[in-house]
């Protein structure tokens, strides 16, 4: 059987121009790099006079160690959609070097089912990520500059938020005291990185819809506060200017394509708990602008990736989806009810029933929270018997939801053939899109109703410091943004050992801050690791190169 990579790399490749061009993008707008990538020049979307398509959006049960496969299927579903004549592009989040060289491998697809250069878009691609962390440490260099000069300011060299990064995990430097050495030296200070995936320049970047725009998020990012309690803002640091230089290319989507030759724009990566995890505003609304059919994804499970697409990116880059799909498999639902890894293989029909509330509740979240239409996609794997696929169509039904067995691994397109027509069915329905809070109700309900909503937890208890900080946020204005919840992604809860479906849990909120520019709150359920280490056997020893170029053991 052929791995990922290889099967990537038998692939004949379209050069891009022509991948561009069957979704009439003119060669005025495309800058290549190399054959097969290009970017996409902003002014594409202000002068094409295309009628928006239709948004789809691909999302996921909670997820577990047997795997779901939702960028798979994403990519599987855009191939399907052009099998059967639709015109369609697929829009991904890029790959960090971090999981690539760590443990969960690359965020390209597998099998028959990738984006393609599939070792350029796990590797450097075409420089944004490293762009983003130009910009983030000039921001931090300039902050410590300032304090060095004098400290007009007034900044509270104890009351930094801001840190470095570098796309890697490296715990290392997860805090460091720097600035020793001496008065020349700079101001010896605790600090820290984060992976460049968890900057907020990457949400910021993935939120913004022109360069003006990117500079005005930049502005107000807060990078500390002042001895008396104010915030210092970018702007303050006469940062944003020299920042967006650094990112006047990579604000710009990437477009590569599929194995079978379907557009996709590929941009943007944030983490999915500390920010939205969702792919940039702009490669989305390059994606609806050049097709009629759009087809994206979003982090984790649904209780996090797709409310965050649905209550922050859906509301605040004003995007309307037509339907959802939401991906399971019957191996992990298995663990959901129960079982551990290693007994998965084997028929368990009353496991399988145990473990079926976790999708259930996804379905009826999208259908009665969000009020969209859904299909529930069902990875197939060899081991999953008859049985077990009647009860998951069975239980579904009940919902008035369909499943549509998904073999796009292992077939490409062809295995997508019957989600493909699911998904053109629903988009002509009417729906009646709602979010799950009111943007305008307090910070502390807002979290409330995601709580009680989404998770269908029964209430929220709140440190003394976090009332402290929503207070402190709504002094300073803050309290009409939206919420974006960090915990973990394995449960409904903020416990990772409840799996399936629990009730009547609490979520405890130990700490609520802002990201100013990308323009949400964040609320902290648990200790959030923004710089991930490596495991004990990284991936990064099995990949390796030869003297024909030819990468090997990256997935």
């Amino acid at each position: 059987m052929k791995t990922d990579i290889e099967i990537a790399q038998s692939c004949k490749m379209l050069p891009i121009d022509t991948i561009a061009g069957s979704i009439d993008i003119d060669e005025k707008y495309i800058e290549q790099y190399g054959k097969y990538k290009a970017k996409i020049d902003l002014s594409y979307l202000k002068e094409s006079e295309r009628s928006n398509g239709k948004l789809v959006l691909v999302t996921a049960i909670t997820p577990t160690p047997a795997g779901e496969g939702k960028t798979t299927t994403t990519i599987g579903l855009a191939d399907g959609l052009k099998r059967i004549g639709k015109r369609v592009a697929v829009a991904l989040r890029e790959p960090s070097l971090g999981p690539v060289f760590g443990v969960k491998g690359g965020a390209a697809g597998g099998g028959y089912a990738q984006v393609v250069p599939m070792e350029d878009i796990n590797l450097h691609f075409t420089g944004d990520f490293h762009a983003i962390g130009a910009a983030n440490n000039l921001l931090a260099a300039m902050l410590d500059n300032h304090i060095h000069q004098g400290n007009a300011l007034n900044i509270d060299v104890r009351r930094i938020t801001w840190k470095r990064c570098v796309d890697m995990n490296d715990r290392q430097l997860r805090f460091i005291t720097d600035g020793l050495g001496g008065k020349t030296n700079g101001m010896p200070r605790e600090d820290g990185f984060d992976i460049t995936v968890a900057s907020e320049i990457m949400a910021v970047l993935c939120l913004a819809e022109s360069v003006s725009d990117l500079k005005a998020r930049l502005a107000r990012i807060i990078v500390g506060y002042t001895y008396d309690g104010k915030p210092v803002t970018c702007g303050q640091l006469k940062a944003q200017g020299a920042m967006t230089a650094l990112l006047k290319d990579a604000i710009k989507p990437n477009l590569v394509q599929t194995l079978e030759g379907t557009p996709a724009f590929v941009h943007g990566g944030p983490f999915a708990n500390i920010a939205h995890g969702c792919n940039s505003v702009l490669a989305t609304k390059m994606a609806l602008k050049s097709a009629d059919y759009a087809i994206t994804e979003a982090g984790f499970g649904a209780d996090l990736g797709a409310e965050k697409f649905l209550d922050i990116k859906c509301r605040l880059a004003n995007l309307r989806p037509s339907a959802v799909v939401i991906v399971a498999t019957i191996r992990a639902l298995k663990m959901h009810g129960g079982l551990a890894k290693t007994e998965l293989k084997d028929e368990n029909l009353d496991a399988l029933e145990k473990g079926l509330p976790n999708l259930l509740r996804h379905v009826s979240n999208i259908k009665d929270v969000y009020k969209l239409p859904s299909v529930v996609a069902v990875n197939r794997f060899p081991t999953d018997t008859d049985a077990e696929v009647a009860l998951i169509i069975e239980k579904c039904k009940e919902l008035g939801v369909n499943v549509v067995l998904s073999d796009v691994w292992a077939k490409g397109s062809e295995g997508a053939v019957e989600l493909a027509e699911e998904v053109v069915r629903l988009c002509d329905k009417e729906n009646d899109f709602s979010f799950s809070y009111d943007i305008e109700k307090p910070i502390k309900d807002k979290i409330k109703d995601i709580v009680r909503n989404v998770y269908r937890g029964s209430d929220v208890s709140f440190t003394g410091n976090a009332l402290k900080q929503i207070s402190e946020l709504e002094s300073l204005g803050f309290g009409n943004l939206p919420v974006c919840v960090a915990k973990t992604q394995y449960s409904f809860s903020d416990d990772p050992e409840k799996l399936g479906a629990p009730e009547g849990f609490t979520v405890t909120v130990k700490n609520v801050k802002v990201s100013a520019g990308a323009g949400f709150i964040v609320v902290l359920t648990g200790d959030i690791l923004t710089m991930p280490g490596l495991p004990k056997v990284p991936a990064a020893e099995n990949i390796d190169i030869d003297d024909n170029g030819i990468i090997t053991g990256l997935f």
